[in-house]
């Protein structure tokens, strides 16, 4: 469960972890592999060349005991085999295999305990290597530099593989964010376009796949707008249509003079002009108007105030100075289908709007009877009335709650019904900053 969470989220860091994360592993795997034996194989034919040294050094001073002999060989080991060589009394604490420190140490051990078989200790802390051999009744010690237990091509071939690694693992970088580039292009082009801002500046590019996938969103794009354009020309085509015989048809009754089913009639073209306002109304909430960047506050104000005018008791809460793009008159006519419907079942309205997570929030709650969580997608459909929950009385044709979520989800943002901490029901708008 834990190997997820630790995973890049992002497309540029899982496709490096696939490229990249082999190589390492190949490299690390190469250079522990070859190191290991390498430098093993290297340091151990070293260390036996020294104590071979020091094997000769003590057989010219067991051949030659004098004090010229010793002199000549310490003259001898000196410049021949770079070695040091003293001589003082006393007993060394002797080491064995066993007891070394290091797998240095430990192959110096090895061949002092087989090439020469002396009592031995060995000191690697300085920048010289000191080995003490007790010989007889005396210490003879042996200095020579560390450089020549050291293997140099060892650390040039890490050098080497290391310098690689990271080359190329630049390479895949800067390669890989170009590839992606264009991916990230089309997630932001499909985003702005899904809050209904205009993507003038998006254009294909990248592997024949994410071209693909981009000529795929521009042709999607063209015909959502084409249905959009043409359900609008239709929607006004017809509602125009219908006001010519409506009209003469209202001439006509008034000019009928009065009786029950006189009045009938004249209630139901009313009904029917209300009717052709609410396609209208539809229709201009699917029109062209271009977004911009525009300041909630003042909106939200008009359409407090026009609510007002009409008799209703509501208050205003806006939490921050909120600006971000949008249609203005698309925008204040879905908020104030959502307050003239919470107004029409309520006696008491409240809009509040704030920032909440990286979106706009507004809440429009009424204190009317509500309606059943089983019924509120519902009342979004077009032409839906519950009249059974709500006031038969009040009119309306049955799209102020369509039109209000179909400009919201234009702007990329959506509106959800629950229950409100007044009573009754609210309206919940959230749009992306």
């Amino acid at each position: 469960m834990m190997i997820p969470q630790l995973l890049p989220r992002s497309l540029l860091g899982r496709s490096l972890i696939i490229i990249v994360g082999p190589l390492i592993l190949l490299q690390a795997v190469s250079a522990f592999a070859f190191y290991d034996r390498h430098w093993r194989t290297i340091s151990t034919r070293l260390g036996e060349g020294i104590v071979g040294d020091i094997g000769a050094v003590l057989e010219l001073l067991a051949n030659d005991p004098s004090a010229s002999g010793h002199a000549f060989t310490i003259t001898l080991a000196r410049a021949r085999f770079g070695l040091d060589v003293g001589f003082h009394p006393g007993k060394i604490r002797p080491e064995s295999i066993a007891t070394a420190e290091s797998k240095l140490e430990e192959i110096l051990a090895k061949a002092l305990t087989n090439r020469i078989g002396l009592p031995f200790a060995i000191d690697l802390d300085q920048p010289e290597v000191s080995i003490e051999l007790q010989t007889g009744d005396e210490v003879t010690r042996f200095i020579f530099s560390r450089r020549r237990l050291d293997s140099a091509n060892v650390q040039i071939l890490v050098m080497w593989m290391v310098g690689t690694g990271a080359a190329l693992a630049l390479v895949a970088i800067l390669f890989m964010r170009n590839q992606i580039r264009p991916i990230r292009n089309l997630a932001e082009a499909a985003e702005e376009f899904g809050k209904g801002r205009d993507v003038t500046d998006f254009r294909v590019a990248g592997a024949i796949e994410v071209r693909q996938a981009a000529a795929a969103f521009l042709s999607m794009r063209d015909r959502i707008r084409r249905q959009i354009s043409q359900r609008t020309q239709m929607l006004n085509g017809v509602s125009h249509d219908l006001r010519t015989p409506l009209t003469r048809m209202k001439l006509q009754l008034a000019m009928m003079g009065d009786s029950p089913e006189i009045a009938d009639l004249k209630t139901d073209v009313d009904e029917m002009d209300r009717m052709i306002e609410g396609y209208l109304a539809f229709a201009r909430g699917e029109g062209t108007e271009a977004p911009r960047p525009t300041a909630v506050t003042p909106l939200l104000q008009e359409v407090v105030h026009g609510a007002r005018r009409n008799g209703t008791t509501i208050d205003l809460h806006v939490e921050n100075d909120i600006e971000l793009p949008l249609r203005p008159d698309a925008f204040r006519r879905s908020v104030a289908n959502l307050v003239a419907n919470a107004a029409r079942y309520g006696q008491h309205v409240a809009v509040r709007a704030s920032v909440r997570a990286g979106s706009l929030e507004i809440t429009v709650d009424d204190d009317g009877p509500g309606v059943a969580p089983e019924l509120r997608e519902d009342v979004f459909r077009p032409f839906f009335r519950l009249d059974e929950a709500r006031n038969s009385a009040t009119g309306g044709t049955g799209l102020g709650l369509t039109i209000a979520r179909d400009v919201i989800r234009r702007h990329g943002g959506d509106v959800t019904l629950e229950d409100s901490p007044i009573g009754g029901l609210r309206a919940r708008v959230r749009l992306p900053l």
